[in-house]
């Protein structure tokens, strides 16, 4: 088994016309082969959707139709981004979305991209778990770690941000294996990361509330983190009427 020093990694940014993994179109895409001492290779070329930018993603990564117009088509560059990738640990922030994406391109131009073989860490659920920045976005962390970061949502700055806080959220492993075993399980969260409740911790947040977000289709961090505080006021109000002998008078 490799030491983290030895392992090559790919760290996978993709900017699109939304968030909508299953009908929107990659726009932009940056690929960076590294270890944890220097960078190997990378590859960034923004590409033709060929459906229209929606202004409100334009508004968040600043890449325009015209940007665009005259760019490859992801069917005529997508086998170059999977060679790229093949046979090494993908690295992203919230890199579900990205792997999503590219296996909907993939099989809209009936190439094959497996990704039950795809081996991935997701620096976001490795944030959740270092616990230590109360927002956990790409920006916020590499504002944590005093890390330069230039031109959030372009799709190779990204990656370069997102590399150095890679690094400095595997100082506590000496493997990847380490790493990917942990992924596998489900992170407590402390506070709410979205809604109404945003940023509230898990305790202050009504039981109404939390049985309704139980029935979500959140992630595997969140969803546990909801079933855990929704048990965990059970089990008080459990003790509490066993302990009390009126209580059912």
């Amino acid at each position: 088994m490799k030491q983290l020093k030895n392992e090559i990694f790919v760290c996978l940014d993709f900017e699109s016309t939304g968030l909508d993994v299953e009908n929107d179109r990659i726009i932009e895409v940056a690929i960076v082969k590294f270890t944890l001492n220097e960078i190997l290779e990378e590859y960034t070329t923004l590409i033709d959707p060929e459906i229209s930018i929606p202004q409100n993603s334009i508004d968040i990564h600043n890449i325009s139709q015209e940007m665009t117009s005259g760019k490859p088509k992801i069917k005529e560059i997508l086998p170059k981004i999977l060679s790229f990738i093949e046979g090494y640990i993908l690295m992203g922030h919230g890199i579900n979305f990205d792997i999503d994406l590219l296996k909907n391109e993939s099989n809209r131009n009936l190439l094959v991209f497996d990704t039950n073989k795809v081996k991935y860490i997701d620096t976001l659920r490795l944030a959740r778990l270092y616990g230590k920045s109360q927002i956990n976005s790409l920006k916020h962390l590499s504002k944590h770690f005093n890390i330069e970061f230039d031109g959030a949502h372009r799709a190779l700055n990204d990656v370069y941000a997102n590399i150095e806080v890679f690094k400095k959220l595997i100082l506590n492993y000496s493997k990847a294996e380490e790493i990917l075993t942990r992924l596998q399980k489900p992170i407590l969260l402390k506070q709410m990361p979205l809604g109404k409740h945003k940023n509230r911790p898990f305790g202050e947040i009504p039981i109404e509330y939390l049985k309704w977000a139980s029935s979500k289709d959140f992630d595997i961090d969140l969803s546990y983190s909801i079933r855990h505080e929704i048990n965990k006021r059970k089990n008080i109000l459990s003790f509490e009427r066993a302990s009390n002998p009126f209580s059912g008078l």
